[in-house]
């Protein structure tokens, strides 16, 4: 593993989009993943968006997020599905490899695991002529999927080469996620993790996990779950698992801080995760200039 394999989350990062791929691209990353809002809120547009992003020189790691998705009926299940293909082409546009599709909240769904899959399969089968693949995330308050084994459940189910689970270390530490049999997903069906810790040993209900997840989560290593997430990040290791990293880190504080200071704190997670997780050095690179 190199620093390659590692990119931030943009909304880690305060300021104009500009300003924090130049921070990412400086800092060393090579890639981000970017949220469909970055795009849309941009001052000059979608297309100059895409002209920043593109111009950039960072990888797209993928966008965030298709909320409320799948297990819904008729009127309701359309229209999802209409915003979904047009965040798909939003993907195309700016390069992103991954959609990122989180578990449904609506009260309005079902949970039959069967319906889950196949509308997730749709969606997958819809986005492969763009280039774009299916990543399927269990939030932790998810209405009927919590847990990435459930998550796993489903995708494995719908059997799409072109959908894949999403392992997000927070919700699976928030939600008390085990982590025995992790190293049994296949590496290809991992479309991506997202790592982040936070300062509380406990959150007890839906609430507190949903104001952490927004407001206090922190960079690997810095939190309370070490050793939990470096299992977890040992295991994915020892089953083949070679693909991207995203720091998903949402902080109130940080974004009070200049993008560059938090990029070196990104740095710092990186560094803990290749040295003390998983014994291994960054590949040194040169950025903008500098050398790490």
């Amino acid at each position: 593993m190199n620093l390659s394999n590692f990119g931030l989350d943009s909304i880690t990062l305060a300021g104009p989009l500009a300003a924090r791929l130049a921070a990412c691209r400086a800092a060393g990353f090579s890639q981000i993943m970017l949220w469909a809002r970055d795009l849309a809120e941009h001052p000059g547009g979608l297309e100059d968006a895409v002209r920043v992003v593109r111009g950039s020189g960072l990888r797209v790691t993928g966008l965030q997020v298709m909320r409320d998705y799948e297990g819904l009926d008729g009127a309701l299940h359309e229209y999802k599905l209409d915003i979904a293909r047009q965040l798909l082409r939003v993907c195309k546009a700016v390069g992103a490899r991954l959609l990122v599709v989180s578990s449904s909240t609506s009260g309005h769904a079902g949970g039959e695991r069967g319906r889950i899959a196949r509308d997730l399969a749709k969606l997958a089968n819809s986005a492969v002529p763009l280039g774009v693949k299916i990543g399927y995330e269990a939030q932790c308050w998810g209405r009927h999927v919590n847990g990435w084994e459930q998550a796993w459940e489903v995708v494995d189910m719908a059997a799409h080469a072109n959908l894949g689970v999403v392992l997000d270390s927070f919700h699976m530490l928030a939600g008390g996620d085990a982590l025995e049999g992790l190293e049994d997903i296949p590496s290809e069906k991992i479309a991506l993790v997202q790592l982040s810790d936070f300062m509380l040993r406990a959150l007890r209900s839906a609430e507190e996990r949903i104001t952490t997840a927004g407001h206090l989560r922190v960079f690997p290593g810095e939190g309370c779950h070490s050793a939990e997430l470096s299992a977890m990040l040992r295991r994915l290791d020892r089953s083949g698992y070679r693909g991207s990293y995203s720091l998903e880190i949402v902080n109130d504080d940080y974004l009070q801080l200049p993008p560059e200071v938090v990029c070196e704190r990104a740095l710092m997670a990186a560094k803990w995760i290749t040295d003390q997780v998983l014994r291994r050095s960054l590949q040194v690179r040169a950025y903008a200039g500098r050398t790490l």
